[in-house]
C-alpha cells in the first residue's frame, strides 16, 4: 500500500459513500472501486461492505483507518521535517508552521504578530490552533504544534519558554467600588481557564469570609467585559482586556504585602525546533518583539 491507499481510506471513511469519496479524491468511482479490491486482494481481508445507503468499514477496515490517520500523519511530519532543513541549507525561511494559541492571545495579539512577520518572511505559512492555554499546554508537550502561546505558568517541564508580557488582574465596574462592600455587590462571572480561575479565587479567601454574590454567569470573557461596561456589575478581568475600554473603574489585585498579582502570558517551544530555520526565524523574531526569555 502507498500514499495514496492510505489518503482513499482515510477519505471514504469520513463520506461513508463511494461516489463522495471519488469526487473528493478527483477520481472515477470505477477507479476508486478498484483500488478497494487490490487492496483487499494485498491484506487478504475485507475493508468495507457496501450497504443500500452507502458503505461499511469492517473490524479489519476500522483498523487500518486508524493507522492511515497515523502514517499520514508521520508523513506530513517528516515532508515538513525535509522541507525546513533544505531551507536551513540554502538559507531561507519558508514552510509551515503550526501554532498553538491561547483564545485571547489568538484574537488580540497573534493577527498583528503574524502581519509583521510575514512582511518579513512572506513565504511561511501557519496554521493556528486555538483553545484553552491548559490544552494548548498539552498541544506543545506531544509536538502536535511547533509553538505554544499560553496564558498562565502551566508545566513547561522540558521546554524552553519566552516571557512575552506581564499583566495585572483587575476589579473592573462601571461605577467606583469600596472593597469592603464588595461580598455584597453583584459580580458577573465567566469561564475562564484553571490557573485565572484559582488565582482569583485564592485573592478572594484571602480577603472576604464571605462568597462572592454572583448575579450573572457567561462562558466568554468578552461577554462579561460588556456586561460590565453596561453596568450590570463587576467582573474580575485581566488587565489587557481593559486597556482600550473607557470610563471603566478598576482595581487591580494585590497581594497582603501590596504587590500586584500579576498573570504571565509565555511562548513554548521544544529546543529542537531550533534546528528548524523557520521555526528559529520565528521564535527569534517574537524574542526580539518583547526581549525578555528564559
Amino acid at each position: 500500500m502507498d500514499y495514496r491507499d492510505w489518503e482513499i481510506l482515510r477519505v471514504l471513511y469520513s463520506q461513508k459513500n463511494l461516489t463522495k469519496a471519488a469526487r473528493l479524491l478527483y477520481i472515477t468511482q470505477p477507479a476508486l472501486t478498484n483500488r478497494l479490491k487490490h487492496m483487499e486482494e494485498e491484506l487478504g481481508v475485507k475493508i468495507v461492505t457496501r450497504e443500500s445507503r452507502g458503505v461499511h468499514f469492517t473490524a479489519e477496515g476500522e483498523y487500518l483507518v486508524r493507522c492511515a490517520d497515523e502514517i499520514l500523519e508521520q508523513f506530513n511530519k517528516i515532508k515538513e521535517h525535509v522541507r525546513n532543513m533544505s531551507n536551513h541549507a540554502g538559507n531561507a525561511v519558508a514552510g509551515t508552521l503550526k501554532l498553538g494559541v491561547s483564545n485571547f492571545f489568538a484574537n488580540y495579539e497573534l493577527p498583528s504578530m503574524l502581519k509583521l512577520f510575514k512582511e518579513q518572511y512572506p513565504h511561511v505559512d501557519f496554521k493556528v490552533v486555538t483553545g484553552w492555554s491548559k490544552d494548548v499546554t498539552k498541544l506543545i508537550h506531544n509536538k502536535d504544534v511547533h509553538i505554544g502561546f499560553v496564558r498562565g505558568d502551566y508545566n513547561s517541564r522540558g521546554l524552553k519558554k519566552h516571557l512575552l508580557l506581564e499583566e495585572t488582574v483587575s476589579i473592573a465596574s462601571k461605577e467606583p467600588i469600596d472593597l469592603v462592600n464588595l461580598p455584597h455587590l453583584p459580580r458577573i462571572d465567566y469561564s475562564g481557564d484553571v490557573l485565572l480561575k484559582t488565582l482569583i479565587d485564592n485573592w478572594w479567601a484571602e480577603n472576604y469570609i464571605q462568597p462572592p454574590f454572583i448575579s450573572i454567569e457567561v462562558d466568554q470573557v468578552d461577554t462579561c467585559m460588556k456586561m460590565v461596561m453596561n453596568g450590570l456589575g463587576y467582573g474580575i478581568l485581566p488587565s489587557r482586556m481593559l486597556k482600550d475600554t473607557e470610563n471603566i473603574y478598576k482595581v487591580d489585585l494585590t497581594h497582603q504585602n501590596g504587590k500586584p498579582i500579576l498573570r504571565r502570558t509565555w511562548m513554548y517551544y521544544h529546543k529542537e525546533s531550533l534546528e528548524w530555520n523557520v521555526t528559529k526565524a520565528f521564535i527569534q523574531f517574537v524574542e526580539s518583539l518583547t526581549g525578555r526569555s528564559k
